[in-house]
């Protein structure tokens, strides 16, 4: 049985609705009115193989913020919601990504516990439409919305779009590993025996 997680909000800043599979093909239908955040998350649901549909209307007019934000919070809490109560799952995902110059680390503990440590040094404020400052932000918001633990490090820092691409990549390929299913494990992977 796939594992599909929906979320919609709606506030008088951004009106998101969102769908992820974790058992899907890296198919994705992906609208954000950003089209950088959406290249971005793009790479996040091909390189993770989460069939992903992502539509926001946003206030762009005031700036990418609430759109980016937003976006990261419902996509948590559709991560959350696709996972259960976890029994049967790796729980850990870790992943090391080149991109030609640029080198970036992601580790992923589905732990029930939100922290985000974040390490990546842009040298622009912007790329495309999105703010740099905004990737951090992106990943806060999934962080604390699914309650993982969430450690994202530029390795080696180059080009900025190489950077920001690495991030969302990375981050893909650590939670498909850590939301992967355990044969030899059934129920939740925790000496608490809750998640």
């Amino acid at each position: 049985m796939e594992r599909i997680g929906s979320y919609t909000r709606k506030t008088k800043e951004t009106d998101i609705a969102l769908t992820i599979c974790l058992d899907g093909k890296g198919n994705n239908k992906i609208d954000t009115g950003i089209a950088f955040f959406d290249h971005m998350l793009d790479g996040f649901a091909r390189h993770g193989l989460f069939d992903l549909e992502v539509n926001v209307k946003g206030d762009w007019e005031v700036d990418c913020h609430h759109t980016v934000e937003d976006t990261g919070i419902v996509l948590g809490l559709a991560i959350a919601s696709a996972l259960g109560d976890k029994s049967g799952i790796k729980r850990y995902g870790s992943f090391i990504l080149p991109m030609d110059e640029t080198l970036a680390l992601c580790a992923v503990d589905l732990s029930g516990r939100p922290y985000l440590n974040y390490q990546a040094g842009f040298t622009c404020d912007r790329i495309g439409g999105l703010d740099t400052e905004m990737v951090k932000d992106f990943f806060y918001a999934v962080s604390y919305s699914a309650a993982m633990n969430l450690h994202l490090k530029i390795l080696e820092p180059g080009n900025n779009h190489h950077m920001a691409e690495a991030l969302f990549k990375a981050f893909g390929k650590a939670l498909d590993a850590a939301t992967m299913e355990e044969p030899r494990m059934k129920e939740v992977w925790s000496t608490k025996g809750s998640l």
